[in-house]
């Protein structure tokens, strides 16, 4: 078989006979038919014709490779599925490689089973987030994020690195990618900052059309979505960038014309550049949410702007209309959606939509032209054409691809080029041949310098580097420098006393997070870990550099002081020699900040002239050395009272740990010791934890303490099977019977105040003798129910 220039792979008769409805399938090495013969009963519109009300309902559904088996594929025959960012093959998020390309090729062989009475057999699509690289497999190349990428306004540079990451996903048998995010951050307090180019929207226009073209190709040119190419996703239509105070599927508000202006700008660059679909946005503009906002989805998107690809929905997106569920919302593809993501609920879904085809509440029109435009985007992939498996394809299985030096090359060139110089006070570039000392938990750790969306959905957590082969920490791209310099590099990552080094390198910076878990109500940076370090350092004479890790800039003016050079590092990826390649000046620093920088912590929004330290545009070169003058270090923040939340949004509070015996679960998720935490959703995806107890099994979380009185929103889906228990400051409580209760009865409050429960300390335990199984959405500490009685 060869490659036809417009799609996958032409020739080859035996998927020809499949989507003739053939009960016979020929081996594809003797078939001698060409699948020109059967072209005119391939095309999608043949091939609607001919298909179920079943099967073209099945086509508008995605459902998650968590929540379904090659089995659930062989019999509703789904379009498209995809990989959340929690989800790996056979229920291992750290699958190795070959069990995706494997799994893709189980779901592809349930997809084309042949079907009886001449129904068309449909090869179903597979999606995945390679938002910075083809991320969740262990042993990709890991580029830095979009953030990063937009300090390089390298636009040639975006296009290889597209090009990579495609390639990087057809090895694994996957079709398409939920990236480029071309999102316009206005507030730098949201969660995704990370993955937008940058607050101008003209920037983020010319790099999300660049990453387009790299993943995809350029259409009419030849191999546009052929080989080593994959279906991009231009996202989230629209606004996600401009929610009030930065809050993650939150409210965009003003005049139309003027948010269209800012957040919508992008989109014609990237239609322009062919891109193959557009993912509704989870945020809503003057109160309507997108995924079922017929004026924007269809009028603005299909009309104005002229997209006539495929409108692909966020994870349960569609639940969060108004009237609607995940598993019933004819509202969103009334609107213009044309595949609804529906990670664990496909199966009502599949069933809702059915009867609403049936009763006319669905247009037979509307559902055909959802239906059509799946198949048209098969179509424009090649997967008519003859491919009969993934692993067949010419990059299938081709392992040397995976995290390839030539591609390792490309994310070590875009990590050097986005590093922005804040501050250098004569000292950059360094001197190889020096004495040198690294100190920070961030200079030897890879997780921490990907960040989130890397081989899990929020990164960090449990991570090591162990789950990055191939991937150079920091620490190692600078050893390995300074080794060639015949300088001397030690790694002291709470610093040293025992020796004098010339100078020392400082990394540090923000933990990995993904989407709403990352949202902050401010700009400032609390860790305190690096600020000591370069204090220490300086009251020892040691000059030093600060290398701050983050996905956003922050208020950092203590960290500015203390510094003798300061460089933004954003979040770099597997190939942390790209840094060092700009402290030792084996590259020119020639990153600009896409983003203002604040001078101020409050969380003002971006494009703030008052409150930017550094405009966009800023980045020193080695010759502008620039010593700042002090910066106020004042900030209210600092000392405001943080310890009120222990659990929310998916996410511990800061200082809270939460432990089962002696197994730390970051983020309250993970196992250990009789207990399973895993995500929950509540009102977003994973916002909530599912904790399991075995037998005897006990969760404690230690915090703050902040307010006298415990608020946890809970949820019980089967009452206990043994005595449950919650303590806190020595006292026990016995609460079996309202968690009894509670069976079924959807998510409640439950108020534990000094009347039944000892509000002193900063230790709360859960015990269970039974199994048992917990929902939890939030835990918070507070004053205000003090004089009340416990209540469940």
């Amino acid at each position: 078989m060869v490659r036809n220039g417009l799609g996958r792979l032409a020739g080859g008769a035996a998927l020809a006979a499949l989507l003739a409805g053939c009960a016979a399938v020929p081996d594809v090495r003797s078939a001698s038919a060409p699948a020109a013969a059967t072209a005119s009963a391939n095309t999608p519109e043949a091939l609607l014709a001919r298909m179920s009300l079943e099967r073209k309902v099945a086509q508008i559904i995605m459902p998650d490779i968590g929540a379904i088996t090659p089995q659930d594929m062989r019999r509703y025959r789904f379009g498209t599925i995809l990989n959340g960012g929690n989800s790996g093959p056979y229920g291992n998020d750290k699958a190795p490689a070959a069990d995706w390309l494997k799994l893709a090729d189980e779901y592809w062989q349930a997809s084309t089973a042949p079907l009886t009475g001449g129904e068309p057999a449909i090869p179903a699509l597979w999606a995945t987030d390679a938002v910075h690289g083809h991320a969740n497999v262990i042993g990709a190349t890991v580029f830095p994020h979009n953030i990063a990428l937009g300090a390089t306004g390298d636009v040639d540079l975006i296009r290889r690195i597209g090009a990579a990451t495609a390639a990087e996903i057809e090895v694994t048998g996957i079709d398409w990618t939920f990236a480029p995010t071309i999102a316009v951050a206005r507030d730098d307090r949201w969660g995704r900052t990370y993955e937008s180019y940058g607050e101008d929207p003209v920037l983020v226009s010319r790099l999300g059309a660049a990453m387009v073209e790299g993943l995809q190709g350029r259409p009419g040119e030849p191999g546009f979505l052929g080989e080593g190419k994959v279906a991009a996703t231009a996202k989230h239509f629209f606004g996600d960038g401009g929610t009030a105070q930065g809050v993650d599927q939150g409210d965009v508000n003003g005049n139309l014309a003027d948010l269209m202006a800012i957040h919508a700008a992008p989109y014609p660059a990237a239609i322009g550049a062919g891109v193959a679909s557009v993912m509704a946005s989870f945020n809503s503009i003057n109160g309507s949410k997108m995924h079922g906002n017929a004026p924007l989805l269809t009028g603005e998107l299909r009309g104005t702007l002229g997209f006539e690809g495929l409108v692909v929905g966020d994870w349960n997106g569609h639940g969060q209309v108004t009237g609607c569920t995940n598993g019933n919302c004819p509202q969103a593809l009334l609107a213009g959606l044309d595949v609804y993501m529906v990670p664990e609920d496909w199966k009502a879904l599949h069933a809702s939509l059915l009867a609403q085809v049936k009763d006319g509440t669905i247009p037979m029109a509307r559902l055909d032209e959802a239906v059509l435009r799946v198949l048209r985007l098969k179509a424009k992939l090649g997967i008519f054409d003859g491919e009969v498996t993934p692993s067949a394809r010419a990059l299938g299985g081709k392992w040397d691809r995976l995290g390839s030096p030539e591609h390792r090359a490309i994310a070590r060139e875009a990590a050097a080029k986005s590093q922005v110089l804040l501050k250098n006070a004569g000292l950059l570039p360094l001197d190889p041949a020096a004495r040198i000392e690294v100190a920070g938990s961030a200079a030897d750790n890879v997780p921490q310098q990907a960040g989130g969306w890397s081989v899990t959905w929020q990164g960090g957590g449990d991570l090591t580097a162990a789950d990055f082969p191939g991937a150079t920490s920091i620490w190692a791209g600078i050893a390995a420098a300074v080794k060639a310099g015949g300088g001397e590099a030690v790694l002291a990552p709470k610093g040293s006393t025992a020796s004098t080094p010339d100078v020392a390198i400082v990394v540090f910076g923000e933990e990995p997070y993904a989407e709403f878990v990352g949202d902050r109500k401010d700009l400032v940076f609390r860790d305190q870990e690096g600020l000591a370090l370069l204090k220490a350092y300086r009251a020892r004479g040691i000059r030093t550099v600060a290398v701050f890790l983050s996905g956003r800039p922050l208020w950092v003016n203590r960290e500015l002081n203390a510094a003798d050079a300061f460089v933004a590092a954003w979040l770099p990826g597997s190939e942390g020699a790209g840094v060092a390649d700009i402290l030792f000046g084996q590259r020119r620093p020639t990153g600009r900040l896409s983003f203002s920088w604040p001078a101020t912590c409050e969380g003002a929004p971006v494009n703030d002239a008052q409150a930017a330290l550094f405009p966009v545009g800023f980045g020193l070169a080695f010759e502008s050395a620039r010593t700042l003058l002090p910066l106020d270090e004042t900030c209210a923040a600092l000392t405001a009272d943080t310890g009120a939340v222990w659990f929310a949004n998916g996410k511990l509070g800061m200082q809270v740990q939460a432990v089962a015996d002696n197994a730390l679960l970051p983020d309250l998720r993970g196992g250990g010791n009789g207990i399973t935490a895993t995500g929950l959703d509540r009102r977003a995806q994973e916002d909530a934890r599912r904790i399991a107890f075995a037998p005897g099994a006990k969760l404690t979380l230690t915090g703050p303490e902040s307010g006298a009185a415990w608020r946890i929103a809970y949820q019980v889906s089967q009452r206990p099977a043994g005595p449950v228990t919650v303590t806190a400051g020595g006292k026990s409580l016995d609460i079996t019977q309202g968690l009894s209760v509670a069976e079924g009865k959807g998510w409640r409050e439950m108020v534990l105040t000094p009347a039944c429960l000892d509000a002193a300390g900063a230790r709360l335990t859960f015990a269970s003798k039974g199994d048992f199984t917990l929902q939890i959405s939030e835990i918070t500490r507070d004053d205000s129910a003090v004089q009340a009685e416990c209540s469940f």
